[in-house]
């Protein structure tokens, strides 16, 4: 697939693309012998794994790491770690944001028994 596909495929720009392989957040793409990205299903399942992680907030950084250690021997265990480590970061914001969105429920409900008293008076 082109890079225009892919984009497209996955709702991502190209221009993101291209730096998300820059840095190593996915793996080197396999070139055509023109030197045009050829995004076979492996690069495809890659852009397809991080853009759904970094949707859901997992830090750049871990990515990075996570790619680094797949192509390693033996890194099992180090990038499970990672993926904990980025799943226990993402449970603990959603719990905080469990809280505020009851906090925000008790003051509607309040605002709704205030307002719509107030409402059949008229």
């Amino acid at each position: 697939m082109t890079i225009k596909e892919v984009s497209e495929k996955y709702n991502i720009s190209a221009d993101t693309i291209r730096y998300y392989e820059r840095i190593g957040l996915i793996p080197p793409v396999p070139r055509k012998p023109n030197g045009i990205r050829d995004f076979d299903q492996e690069s495809c399942n890659w852009i397809e794994f991080v853009r759904c992680l970094r949707d859901a907030g997992v830090q750049i950084e871990a990515l990075i790491d996570y790619v680094h250690l797949f192509y390693q021997e033996n890194t099992a265990e180090a990038r499970k770690d990672i993926l904990i480590e980025q799943r226990d970061r993402l449970q603990k914001q959603i719990d905080a944001m469990n809280i505020v969105i009851e906090r925000l429920n008790k003051k509607v409900d309040r605002y709704e028994e205030i307002i719509i008293p107030a409402e059949k008076n008229y």
